[in-house]
């Protein structure tokens, strides 16, 4: 497992962006798939963002796509998700996760950080 630390959240409104940032602990970060979840209260952790070891493979929830981008720094440990256009459904709080294949489902990601807190309004 690593240690995951996200940062980056805040209040933001209709139409503006913002960048989180996951850090990630450990010398092996480069063998993770890494994901981006949110939940909104009273719903289900839900999937957002996912990239492959491979930083030119990415995958997106159909609700971000065109508006979200995922990149990962393996130099830096560090996976970052840039959103754009955001909508004040995109408030949740967000997650970053690791796994060691890369999925839509939050059960195949066992470690993660403690989540950032993203508002939008309108």
């Amino acid at each position: 497992q690593v240690q995951l630390v996200e940062s980056g959240g805040g209040s933001v409104q209709a139409g503006g962006s913002l960048r989180l940032s996951c850090a990630a602990s450990g010398r092996t970060f480069s063998s993770y798939y890494m994901g981006w979840f949110r939940q909104a209260p009273g719903k289900e952790r839900e999937f957002v963002a996912a990239i492959d070891r491979n930083p030119a493979v990415t995958y997106y929830a159909d609700s971000v796509k065109g508006r979200f981008t995922i990149s990962r720094d393996n130099a830096k440990n560090t996976v970052y998700l840039q959103m754009n256009s955001l909508k004040p459904e995109d408030t949740a709080v967000y997650y970053c996760s690791a796994a060691l294949r890369v999925s839509i489902s939050p059960t195949t990601y066992d470690s993660w950080g403690q989540g950032t807190q993203v508002t939008v309004s309108s």
